[in-house]
């Protein structure tokens, strides 16, 4: 149904839950991971179908199914996932193993936009509604991380962050680690003013690939170029990067989008765990 949207994408459907996942993940055989869609869940109205964002509106009991359906489908354990309440900015939380009673569906780390481990079987949750999804892999090192980059997030480099504590805390070479940027609002869609084009200016290099005047004083961005040069100035190869097509306004049919629903929408997640 919608295997020919993007070349840098898999997509899968078990019982009309269509996810997605990354070949360069699945290719290393050590995670399992997907990024959803809005199709094959419980919800109704707004959030339909597969809502992953509690507190919305929705029915928590709808949300809580969402969630069992989805990791029964890429098989993880739903009960072990580990959220965050996420606030827009770089930080990034390490999940040991004395964490492991701490956190859990009902009780979500604080204050972080960003989850990483080195623990198997410790499922990791970010959440999405136009923002940048971030996918983190080591594959000598075995450390995952995903991140949440909103346009404030992507400004102060969370993707470079997450760089910096994989080479700090756990020794990792840049040239291991795999990274994929996910479905989010693309540049075609994505129009800001001038102050926030101006953080972008301020932050970046190569602004004539990411910062495009129109007109009154508005520009397009384009978060994926500006996350891909965050990856890069953390020392990742191109080659290790994959940047999605797909943007989630443009297809609001297959992705929630907190633009195209103006506000009132469900949220997309990303999963991934060690195995």
């Amino acid at each position: 149904m919608y295997h020919n949207l993007s070349n840098q994408l898999s997509f899968h459907n078990k019982n009309d839950l269509y996810y997605i996942t990354f070949p360069a993940f699945d290719a290393s055989q050590q995670v399992r991971h997907c990024f959803s869609t809005r199709l094959g869940g419980l919800s109704q109205g707004p959030y339909q179908s597969l809502n992953l964002g509690l507190g919305r509106g929705d029915d928590d009991e709808k949300v809580y199914g969402n969630y069992k359906l989805l990791c029964e489908a890429i098989g993880i354990n739903h009960e072990k996932l580990i959220f965050t309440n996420q606030i827009h900015d770089n930080h990034i939380k390490i999940i040991r193993k004395e964490d492991l009673e701490k956190y859990n569906m009902k009780n979500w780390v604080k204050g972080t936009d960003g989850l990483v481990t080195n623990i198997p079987n410790v499922p990791l949750v970010t959440l999405y509604a136009d923002c940048v999804p971030l996918f983190f892999l080591d594959t000598k090192k075995k450390v995952i991380g995903l991140a949440h980059a909103g346009w404030r997030g992507t400004v102060k480099k969370i993707a470079l962050r997450m760089i910096e504590i994989f080479i700090n805390e756990f020794n990792s070479n840049p040239k291991d680690i795999l990274a994929a940027i996910g479905p989010s609002i693309g540049k075609c869609c994505f129009e800001v003013d001038f102050s926030v084009a101006d953080a972008f200016q301020k932050a970046f290099k190569n602004t004539h690939k990411i910062i495009f005047p129109i007109e009154n004083e508005k520009f397009m961005i384009d978060l994926w170029e500006a996350n891909k040069e965050a990856l890069t100035e953390g020392g990742l190869p191109l080659s290790n990067i994959t940047v999605t097509d797909l943007c989630t306004k443009c297809h609001h049919d297959i992705f929630f989008s907190y633009r195209a629903d103006k506000g009132q929408t469900g949220r997309l997640a990303a999963v991934m765990e060690l195995i």
